[in-house]
């Protein structure tokens, strides 16, 4: 298989465009059938019931599989859900479905619809097969748990934790992710379609990263099995590498 880069990330990108209509379709359907029951007096009015919508792309608790593009929900930490929730509202980040789905809700609604996630805890995938190079595997790890030095490039694990789930309140675990949506997010990053809070701490990275970077570390990322009983860890003293506007001082 030849080595993952953004270019055909972005091309799955827009390929993706033209599966828009069917999800819409698909999530509006879900959303109509569940007001036709609940006013009949079948279904509960919950915000299990409510986010209907969201499972449509999602997956069942937002488990997601890692056969595709929509990623797991399941699990991260709602300071984290919040923001990317609170992203798509503002246009930090642009995926049409989203900005339709949260373009009117309030700030203590996406609140409620990230912690609801982020307490939802279903098995894990497994795995995606790594199926590059020895190279790539090992620029992968170097990567992820070293850096590298010589291009300004913090190691991943400095901040996303040394396992690789998580630390609260608000940075996600980056293992049981797709290959194709890890290169996909990493690659808007990079062409400047996905922001975060200034300062822009994954911006800044990606820029120094190279499209055979991102396709190595996306690839070793998504070959990691997760550990069990996997979940966000506590904050600790040490100082992020980078300054972050969406992770609390």
């Amino acid at each position: 298989m030849s080595i993952l880069s953004v270019r055909p990330a972005v091309g799955r990108v827009r390929h993706l465009g033209s599966k828009f209509l069917f999800f819409l379709a698909a999530a509006l359907l879900a959303i109509a059938a569940d007001a036709a029951e609940v006013d009949a007096g079948t279904v509960p009015d919950t915000i299990k019931q409510r986010l209907t919508a969201c499972t449509a792309c999602h997956g069942e608790q937002g488990r997601a599989t890692n056969e595709g593009y929509f990623p797991r929900i399941a699990g991260k930490p709602a300071g984290y859900l919040y923001n990317q929730l609170h992203n798509f509202r503002e246009g930090r980040r642009q995926y049409p479905m989203m900005t339709y789905l949260v373009d009117h809700l309030s700030d203590a609604y996406l609140q409620e619809i990230a912690q609801y996630f982020a307490d939802q805890h279903p098995p894990y995938p497994a795995p995606q097969p790594f199926d590059q190079s020895n190279a790539m595997r090992e620029r992968g790890e170097i990567l992820v748990n070293k850096g590298d030095p010589g291009k300004k490039i913090p190691a991943c694990i400095a901040c996303h934790g040394s396992a690789m789930t998580g630390v609260l309140p608000a940075t996600p675990g980056l293992l049981g992710l797709p290959r194709d949506y890890l290169v996909g997010q990493i690659g808007a990053w990079k062409s400047g379609a996905r922001h975060a809070l200034a300062p822009d701490c994954m911006a800044q990275v990606v820029q120094r990263l190279s499209a055979e970077d991102i396709g190595a570390v996306s690839a070793w990322l998504a070959a990691q099995p997760v550990p069990v009983g996997a979940a966000a860890v506590a904050p600790t003293s040490v100082k992020l590498p980078l300054a972050c506007g969406s992770v609390p001082n």
